[in-house]
Protein backbone atom coordinates (compact mmCIF):
# COMPACT_ATOMS: atom_id res chain seq x y z
CA UNK A 1 0.00 0.00 0.00
CA UNK A 2 2.75 2.49 1.19
CA UNK A 3 4.19 1.41 -2.06
CA UNK A 4 1.12 2.64 -4.26
CA UNK A 5 0.85 5.65 -2.23
CA UNK A 6 4.33 6.70 -3.46
CA UNK A 7 4.12 6.04 -6.84
CA UNK A 8 1.28 7.88 -7.09
CA UNK A 9 2.73 10.58 -5.11
CA UNK A 10 5.68 10.61 -7.61
CA UNK A 11 3.54 10.46 -10.68
CA UNK A 12 1.59 13.61 -9.21
CA UNK A 13 4.80 15.68 -8.69
CA UNK A 14 5.96 14.92 -12.47
CA UNK A 15 2.69 15.74 -13.69
CA UNK A 16 2.83 19.27 -11.92
CA UNK A 17 6.62 19.56 -12.61
CA UNK A 18 5.95 19.40 -16.68
CA UNK A 19 5.84 22.42 -18.39
CA UNK A 20 2.02 22.35 -20.30
CA UNK A 21 1.93 24.88 -23.04
CA UNK A 22 -1.55 27.32 -22.42
CA UNK A 23 -3.60 27.25 -25.31
CA UNK A 24 -4.42 30.70 -26.24
CA UNK A 25 -8.17 30.13 -27.06
CA UNK A 26 -8.70 29.04 -23.70
CA UNK A 27 -6.19 30.73 -21.61
CA UNK A 28 -4.54 34.48 -21.23
CA UNK A 29 -5.02 37.13 -23.45
CA UNK A 30 -3.79 36.87 -27.88
CA UNK A 31 -2.24 39.77 -29.35
CA UNK A 32 -3.74 40.15 -32.82
CA UNK A 33 -2.96 42.35 -35.71
CA UNK A 34 -5.69 43.95 -37.94
CA UNK A 35 -4.56 44.76 -41.68
CA UNK A 36 -6.06 48.32 -43.13
CA UNK A 37 -3.88 48.86 -46.25
CA UNK A 38 -1.78 46.84 -45.84
CA UNK A 39 -0.41 48.23 -42.30
CA UNK A 40 -1.03 46.58 -39.58
CA UNK A 41 -2.66 47.77 -35.77
CA UNK A 42 -1.65 45.60 -33.23
CA UNK A 43 -4.45 44.73 -30.49
CA UNK A 44 -5.09 41.94 -27.69
CA UNK A 45 -8.32 40.51 -27.11
CA UNK A 46 -9.22 39.48 -23.57
CA UNK A 47 -9.73 36.42 -22.27
CA UNK A 48 -13.72 36.00 -22.27
CA UNK A 49 -16.11 33.57 -23.94
CA UNK A 50 -16.90 35.99 -26.50
CA UNK A 51 -13.10 36.84 -27.28
CA UNK A 52 -12.47 32.89 -27.65
CA UNK A 53 -15.53 32.56 -30.18
CA UNK A 54 -14.15 35.65 -32.22
CA UNK A 55 -10.21 33.89 -32.25
CA UNK A 56 -11.43 30.62 -33.18
CA UNK A 57 -12.67 32.58 -36.31
CA UNK A 58 -9.80 34.24 -37.17
CA UNK A 59 -8.00 34.66 -39.97
CA UNK A 60 -11.04 37.08 -41.31
CA UNK A 61 -11.36 38.99 -44.15
CA UNK A 62 -13.87 41.85 -43.67
CA UNK A 63 -15.20 45.12 -44.60
CA UNK A 64 -15.31 48.05 -41.93
CA UNK A 65 -17.81 50.79 -42.48
CA UNK A 66 -18.65 54.02 -40.77
CA UNK A 67 -20.71 54.06 -37.64
CA UNK A 68 -21.63 57.39 -36.60
CA UNK A 69 -18.47 58.67 -37.17
CA UNK A 70 -17.63 56.85 -33.82
CA UNK A 71 -17.07 53.25 -35.25
CA UNK A 72 -15.72 50.70 -37.47
CA UNK A 73 -18.40 48.00 -38.14
CA UNK A 74 -18.63 44.86 -40.06
CA UNK A 75 -20.59 41.83 -39.81
CA UNK A 76 -19.48 38.61 -38.51
CA UNK A 77 -19.87 34.89 -39.84
CA UNK A 78 -21.56 33.41 -36.93
CA UNK A 79 -22.83 35.00 -33.83
CA UNK A 80 -20.14 35.03 -30.69
CA UNK A 81 -20.58 33.48 -27.06
CA UNK A 82 -21.69 36.16 -24.85
CA UNK A 83 -21.75 33.88 -21.91
CA UNK A 84 -20.12 35.65 -18.48
CA UNK A 85 -20.23 38.95 -19.85
CA UNK A 86 -21.75 41.98 -18.66
CA UNK A 87 -25.28 43.71 -20.02
CA UNK A 88 -23.44 46.09 -21.78
CA UNK A 89 -20.64 48.59 -21.54
CA UNK A 90 -18.98 52.02 -22.00
CA UNK A 91 -16.71 51.20 -24.56
CA UNK A 92 -13.35 53.50 -24.89
CA UNK A 93 -11.60 54.62 -27.86
CA UNK A 94 -9.85 52.04 -29.27
CA UNK A 95 -11.95 49.14 -27.75
CA UNK A 96 -12.63 45.86 -30.17
CA UNK A 97 -16.24 44.91 -29.24
CA UNK A 98 -19.33 42.42 -30.44
CA UNK A 99 -22.50 44.07 -30.68
CA UNK A 100 -24.58 40.96 -29.99
CA UNK A 101 -28.24 42.35 -30.96
CA UNK A 102 -27.13 42.62 -34.46
CA UNK A 103 -24.20 40.25 -34.33
CA UNK A 104 -21.34 42.53 -35.35
CA UNK A 105 -17.89 43.38 -34.65
CA UNK A 106 -17.29 47.06 -33.85
CA UNK A 107 -13.67 48.93 -33.49
CA UNK A 108 -14.55 52.09 -31.20
CA UNK A 109 -11.92 55.02 -32.65
CA UNK A 110 -14.10 58.03 -30.73
CA UNK A 111 -16.01 58.20 -27.40
CA UNK A 112 -19.09 56.64 -26.80
CA UNK A 113 -21.58 56.07 -23.81
CA UNK A 114 -22.94 53.08 -22.53
CA UNK A 115 -24.73 50.03 -25.06
CA UNK A 116 -26.57 47.56 -23.83
CA UNK A 117 -25.57 44.66 -25.55
CA UNK A 118 -22.04 45.74 -26.11
CA UNK A 119 -19.05 42.87 -25.11
CA UNK A 120 -15.62 44.18 -25.05
CA UNK A 121 -13.51 41.76 -26.90
CA UNK A 122 -10.48 43.46 -26.81
CA UNK A 123 -8.19 46.79 -27.07
CA UNK A 124 -6.18 48.45 -30.09
CA UNK A 125 -2.47 48.57 -28.92
CA UNK A 126 -1.97 51.89 -29.80
CA UNK A 127 -3.15 54.65 -32.17
CA UNK A 128 -6.17 54.42 -33.45
CA UNK A 129 -6.42 57.92 -35.42
CA UNK A 130 -6.07 56.02 -39.01
CA UNK A 131 -9.39 54.57 -38.27
CA UNK A 132 -11.53 57.85 -38.94
CA UNK A 133 -9.42 58.77 -42.13
CA UNK A 134 -11.49 56.82 -44.69
CA UNK A 135 -14.99 55.97 -44.36
CA UNK A 136 -14.49 51.97 -44.91
CA UNK A 137 -11.73 49.68 -45.32
CA UNK A 138 -10.73 46.40 -46.42
CA UNK A 139 -9.01 44.71 -43.46
CA UNK A 140 -8.08 41.50 -42.36
CA UNK A 141 -8.24 40.39 -38.67
CA UNK A 142 -5.43 37.78 -37.82
CA UNK A 143 -3.33 36.57 -35.01
CA UNK A 144 -0.05 38.35 -34.22
CA UNK A 145 1.68 34.50 -33.28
Amino acid sequence: MTRSITLLAATAALLLASPVAADPLTEGTMKIRIILDGEPLAATLESSAAARDFAALLPLDLTLGDYHRTEKVADLPKRLSTEGAPEGIDPEIGDIAYFAPWGNLAIFYRDFGYSRGLVRLGRIDGDVARLAAKPSFQARIERAD
